[in-house]
């Protein structure tokens, strides 16, 4: 470990972050600060927190103090320092915290990882029973913090919210406006307050509703911190206030929220899932940069992840899901015109009847659809134009009306007393029976090989809720399970089959969490096909996955006119553009405009590969008239710009600018009249008006920083 001085208090970190643990005798170990500070440097923080660091619900012990919150369980308390460890990992500077209950018998190991120069940190909970009777685990925290004693007063949360079709809605509040409201706490006993705002999510949309990404800042001071809990299924964290501050708290799956219980033998063990937290002293656009980095360090290295291949799809808005050879050529050939790098043909490629929902499983290649020279003459022809090719599928359901439903054991299904789960007409296999992931390794290497597939988009169109009771201590404990083996089965694909890229789609952007980015490439941000409303989930896209990985869809339409067509192109820009649209019955100076949109995404996904999001209007609303999302790559910011009606000017504030001098331009379009604009580089403002009397504009912008401003 780094050190620990007299005052008990163990210090950790790098020359980016300073991590400090209050280990006195006889209160609860607990976070002292998380900031973006040398570790060897004095810390500014005078307060303190007794927030334990590590909370476990068990239903012998319970709460030390009554209320529904992950703060001050019993156990919690006594948790008392036995050691740790501090070393070394390629990048990753580690930590081990070690904790003991000497009532109960169990240990708690808190797992710290934070990459060389980000001011971000991993965590998560390793416990175990070394007591001589089984211990039930109602629930356990991966992290449990108390933010340096800051009162409440005057902090923020920024929490967001994601639908289908209207997915990565966030808000900022005012604590005490809304989860914390004054209740004068040191009048009553003194007693900590029992109520939090509370970010659940359950089943396996882990952004199906709440969303697991937020922040807690301090626009007085400029502190701010910034989270993201990695799980592919049930999770929580919740923000409330103690007598000593604010604290979050953040678990995985647990009792009261997901049905989980995890019953531990003597000598046992369970891990949580993890969570990280990136901090800055310079307010939220830094939180989020910060945890950006992090994002990156945490990522599986692919090939991919250099080249980033523009990817042509042909669902949205374009063939939704009826493909067919006569359908496909001509707009493979449009799709190679504009410039598309890999082609994918969405989903009913396997259908012969018409209506596939409840009879999937088997993904064979329809006769039907592809008469002649069958699905291996359409693939031929993606290569023939210097595409690759790729395929959706959806691997972990089976349709009630497929044979496969027959073919496999009950077992390998997720199953609630002995039935077997149905939701919208699909069984949801069990990804920890190995009959199951022997059929999905089936599937994904035959495929390969028949087709030479080189791209899947996996997508995920049902919910089958808190999970299983098969073989499992609780039907909570039964998703878990299976969410990680369904990590595990992706790793394994990867692992075979290292140049594959696989996109993470789940009914548009219904599972965008860090436990499958970190290992995908691309995430979907949408099924949104009002191309007037995707801008704000483009725009606030990166608060929850890094722009190359964000999949905003752009396609334009034949029937649109320039200024709606340009519109769309531009909701592609700020990400991973994700072209679709019926590209083959455009006009050539339609085809040219796309051409042209592709030709500068291309020449800036390098450096949005390396950016960071900035909100120059703030955190964009659903029904803003302007909306805008900027991309800063050193000096260089990109910025997206959209205008729905309301008034024809708007000032955009970017403070990392201020001081400089800038240049100004227009990327895209370029055939179209620019937006009128003036920078003021004393404040940073760039004042824009919209001279096109059209309801809907949208610009592509790239503002250079060439010196600092001389006065």
């Amino acid at each position: 470990m780094n050190a620990v001085d007299a005052a008990q208090r163990l210090v950790w970190g790098h020359a980016a972050l300073t991590v400090a643990i209050d280990t006195a005798p006889g209160r609860p170990v607990s976070v002292r600060a998380i900031a973006a500070a040398p570790a060897d440097a004095p810390l500014t923080q005078t307060g303190a927190t007794a927030q334990p660091l590590v909370e476990i619900l068990t239903p012998g012990q319970g709460r030390g103090h009554v209320s529904g919150r992950f703060s001050e369980t019993t156990i919690g308390r006594r948790l008392a320092f036995t050691g740790g460890e501090s070393g070394r990992d390629g990048v990753w500077h580690t930590l081990r915290i070690d904790l003991r209950d000497a009532v109960t018998g169990l240990v708690a190991r808190v797992h710290l990882r934070s990459a060389d120069g980000v001011a971000a940190v991993q965590a998560w909970t390793e416990v175990v029973n070394e007591g001589a009777e089984p211990v039930l685990l109602l629930g356990v925290t991966s992290l449990a913090a108390g933010f340096h004693g800051l009162p409440v007063q005057g902090l923020e949360v920024v929490r967001g919210e994601g639908e289908w079709l209207g997915e990565g809605r966030f808000t900022t509040t005012a604590l005490r406006e809304g989860p914390a409201v004054e209740l004068d706490l040191p009048a009553h006993g003194p007693q900590h307050g029992r109520g939090r705002f509370a970010a659940i999510s359950t089943g396996a949309w882990s952004t199906g509703g709440a969303l697991p990404t937020g922040a807690l800042l301090d626009p007085a001071s400029g502190q701010a911190w910034a989270w993201q809990v990695e799980q592919n299924g049930a999770w929580r964290w919740e923000v409330a206030e103690r007598l000593d501050g604010a604290y979050a708290a953040f678990t995985g799956p647990n009792d009261i929220d997901h049905q989980w219980s995890q019953r531990l033998a003597a000598g046992a063990s369970f891990t949580t899932v993890p969570v990280s937290l990136a901090t800055s002293a310079t307010g939220f656009d830094g939180a989020v940069a910060a945890l950006s980095a992090h994002r990156r360090a945490i990522r599986r290295p692919h090939p991919d992840t250099a080249a980033l291949a523009l990817v042509f799809n042909d669902y949205m808005n374009t063939l939704m899901g009826d493909p067919t050879t006569e359908k496909l050529l001509p707009l493979i050939d449009a799709a190679a015109e504009a410039g598309a790098e890999i082609f994918c043909i969405d989903a009913g490629w396997y259908d012969d009847t018409g209506y596939w929902w409840d009879g999937v499983g088997a993904w064979e290649a329809s006769t039907t659809r592809f008469p002649d020279g069958g699905l291996e003459k359409v693939v031929a022809h993606i290569r023939e134009r210097g595409m690759q090719p790729g395929l959706w599928l959806e691997p972990e359901v089976i349709g009630v009306r497929s044979p496969l439903a027959d073919e496999l054991p009950a077992e390998a299904f997720l199953q609630r007393d002995g039935v077997r789960v149905v939701e919208h007409g699909r069984y949801h296999l069990d990804l920890r029976h190995p009959a199951a992931i022997a059929h999905l390794d089936a599937t994904v290497d035959r495929l390969v090989e028949q087709y030479g597939v080189g791209f899947f988009k996996l997508d995920y169109n049902i919910d089958p809720g808190a999970g299983t009771d098969l073989a499992a201590d609780s039907v909570g404990a039964g998703l878990l399970a299976h969410n990680r083996a369904h990590l595990a089965w992706l790793d394994g694909v990867l692992d075979r089959h290292p140049e594959l890229i696989l996109e993470n789609c789940g009914s548009g952007a219904m599972r965008m969490d860090y436990a499958l980015l970190s290992r995908l490439q691309l995430q979907s941000t949408t099924d949104q096909q009002s191309f007037t409303l995707y801008p704000p989930i483009a725009a606030s896209a990166p608060l929850s996955v890094l722009p190359e990985q964000a999949g905003n869809w752009a396609y334009p339409q034949p029937e649109m006119t320039p200024e709606e067509a340009a519109f769309c192109l531009v909701t592609g820009m700020p990400g991973r553009m994700y072209l679709s649209g019926h590209l083959a019955r455009m006009t050539d100076a339609q085809l040219a405009s796309v051409r042209a949109a592709v030709a500068v995404h291309k020449d800036v996904r390098a450096e949005l590969a390396r950016s960071v999001p900035v909100w120059p209007l703030g955190l964009p609303g659903w029904t803003d008239p302007w909306t805008a999302v900027g991309l800063v790559a050193g000096e260089v910011t990109y910025v997206a710009l959209w205008h729905r009606g309301g008034p024809d000017s708007v000032e955009l504030s970017f403070p990392h600018l201020a001081g400089r001098d800038v240049v100004l331009d227009t990327l895209y379009p370029r055939d179209l009249p620019p937006y009128e604009a003036s920078f003021d580089a004393e404040t940073g403002v760039l004042s824009v008006s919209d001279p096109v009397e059209a309801p809907f504009t949208a610009r592509f912008l790239r503002i250079r920083s060439v010196a600092e401003r001389t006065h």
